[in-house]
C-alpha cells in the first residue's frame, strides 16, 4: 500500500494542477463555465494545501476502514459532488433524480456541491482520511487518477456487491475493468469524459480530418489546430496515434510521442494548446479542427451546426468521474443504495440528457429516447458499439513518472 507523505509539487506538476484549475478539465463546461471564473483563487488554494507541512506523514492506513453503519437507524447519505454535475428542475434548485431516490427510499440526500477541483479537494478531505477519521461525506466523486490514489493508500472502502445489483449488471464493459481498479471493487463511474477531434466544416472547406495526424500533417492546417493543456489527453491520443497503447506505454514511447508533439509546435502548425477555451476557437473557426471533450462538443453542435466530431481510426482517450465511499463513513449502505440508483436505465437516463457526458450504464438508449432522441442517438453520449471498442484509458503513474512526464509536457506547452 502506497505511503502517504504530504505533497511538495514540483514546478512542473504546480503548472499542470494551475492549467487544470484555470482552463483544463477542471473548468470542463457542466453546463456552464462556473469552475473556470473561479480558477485563479482555487489554484492559490490547491497549491497551498499540496504544499502544506503542518501535517505530518501518516504511516500506512489499514485500508477499507469502515465505523459502525447507522443506515438502518439513520436514513440519510451524504453525496459531494462536482459543480453543475446533476440534474436540476426549471427552478434550477432542485434535483429530481435525488428527490426521486428519497421519494422511493426514504434516504435523505444531503448533496454538496463542493469539489471544484480533484487537488484542492483532495486537501480538504486529506488531513481527516490520514489520522482515520470521518470526512463527514458518504460518496465522493474523483477522476481517475485522484481514485486510484485513494484506493492505494486504503483511505476508500470496498464496495459490497449485494447492495449494487443493478450496478454490477449495468455497467458498461468500457469503464468496467480499469488498471487501478480492476473489476470496480472500490468505484464506479459517475460519468466518462472522452477526448475525442472537434472541428468546424466551414473552416475546414472540404479538408479532411480523420486523425491527429491529419492536424499534425496537413499544411492546409498550419496554424488553425489545436491539443489540450491536460497532458493525459494530449499525449494518450499522441499514443494512439503513433500505434502505442495508452495503457502499457515506455518512456520511450512517452518520448516519441512528446517529440512528435514539438514538431508540430516549431513549425507553426499547432496554433497554441488550450484548456476548454477552444470552445470560443472552434465556435468562430479559429481553429479549423483540435483535440476537445466530448461534453463540450455535444453542446457546441447544439447551437452551431458547422461544428462536428471525428474519431480516429486509432482510437481516443476516455477517464471517468468516479463515486467512492471513502473511510469511516457512517453510511456506507445508504451509500450503495444511492450508487446502485443512477445504474438503473431511468435514473441514469434522466441524468445523460442533463448532462450531456458519456454515460457509463448500460440499456439506458430507450429510456433517454423517451426525454431526447437526439441524445439517444448521440455516441458522445451513448457509445455504440464500435465507439466502446476505439476507447482507451491513459494507465496509472507512479509519482516519479508524473512529475518527469509533467515536465517534458510542460516544456512541449510553454507552461
Amino acid at each position: 500500500m502506497e505511503q502517504y507523505e504530504p505533497d511538495r509539487l514540483s514546478p512542473a506538476r504546480a503548472a499542470a494542477v494551475r492549467r487544470s484549475l484555470t482552463s483544463g478539465r477542471a473548468a470542463l463546461t457542466r453546463r456552464s463555465l462556473l469552475r473556470a471564473s473561479t480558477g485563479g483563487a482555487l489554484a492559490a488554494g490547491a497549491l497551498g494545501t499540496l504544499s502544506a507541512c503542518g501535517i505530518p506523514a501518516a504511516g500506512r492506513t489499514e485500508g477499507g476502514v469502515s465505523a459502525q453503519d447507522r443506515s438502518a437507524k439513520e436514513k440519510k447519505v451524504s453525496f459531494s459532488n462536482w459543480t453543475e454535475y446533476m440534474d436540476v428542475d426549471e427552478s434550477g434548485r432542485r434535483h429530481p433524480t435525488l428527490e426521486a431516490f428519497t421519494g422511493r427510499t426514504g434516504i435523505e440526500v444531503t448533496y454538496t456541491e463542493d469539489i471544484n477541483d480533484n487537488s484542492e479537494f483532495f486537501g480538504k478531505i486529506q488531513p481527516q482520511l490520514a489520522a482515520g477519521q470521518e470526512t463527514g461525506r458518504d460518496i465522493i466523486v474523483l477522476t481517475d487518477w485522484l481514485a486510484a490514489r485513494l484506493i492505494r493508500l486504503g483511505w476508500v472502502q470496498k464496495l459490497d456487491p449485494a447492495n449494487l445489483p443493478h450496478a454490477f449488471a449495468n455497467l458498461s464493459s468500457q469503464f468496467r475493468d480499469p488498471d487501478w481498479d480492476p473489476g470496480r471493487a472500490y468505484s464506479y463511474p459517475w460519468q466518462g469524459i472522452s477526448a475525442v477531434i472537434a472541428c468546424n466544416r466551414k473552416a475546414l472547406d472540404g479538408i479532411e480530418v480523420t486523425s491527429v495526424s491529419d492536424l499534425l500533417d496537413n499544411p492546409e492546417l498550419k496554424g488553425r489546430v489545436g491539443f489540450l493543456t491536460e497532458m493525459r489527453d494530449t499525449v494518450g491520443m499522441m499514443l494512439l496515434d503513433i500505434g502505442k497503447d495508452p495503457a502499457r506505454f515506455s518512456d520511450d514511447d512517452y518520448d516519441a510521442a512528446i517529440a512528435r508533439l514539438q514538431k508540430g509546435v516549431d513549425s507553426g502548425q499547432i496554433r497554441r494548446f488550450t484548456g476548454n477555451d477552444y470552445t470560443a476557437d472552434i465556435s468562430k473557426g479559429d481553429f479549423a479542427a483540435c483535440l476537445a471533450w466530448a461534453g463540450d462538443v455535444v453542446q457546441l453542435r447544439a447551437d452551431n451546426p458547422d461544428v462536428d466530431f471525428v474519431i480516429p481510426d486509432s482510437g481516443y482517450i476516455t477517464s471517468s468521474d468516479n463515486m467512492l465511499v471513502p473511510n469511516k463513513a457512517r453510511h456506507k449502505t445508504n451509500a450503495e443504495r444511492l450508487i446502485d440508483y443512477y445504474y438503473e436505465p431511468g435514473p441514469a437516463a434522466r441524468l445523460a440528457a442533463y448532462i450531456n457526458f458519456v454515460c457509463p450504464v448500460d440499456g439506458v438508449k430507450d429510456e433517454l429516447a423517451k426525454i431526447d432522441e437526439d441524445a439517444a442517438n448521440n455516441p458522445l453520449i451513448i457509445p455504440d458499439r464500435a465507439m466502446q471498442a476505439g476507447s482507451h484509458s491513459f494507465r496509472s503513474l507512479s509519482a516519479k513518472e508524473e512529475t518527469a512526464y509533467e515536465e517534458k509536457f510542460a516544456k512541449l506547452t510553454g507552461a
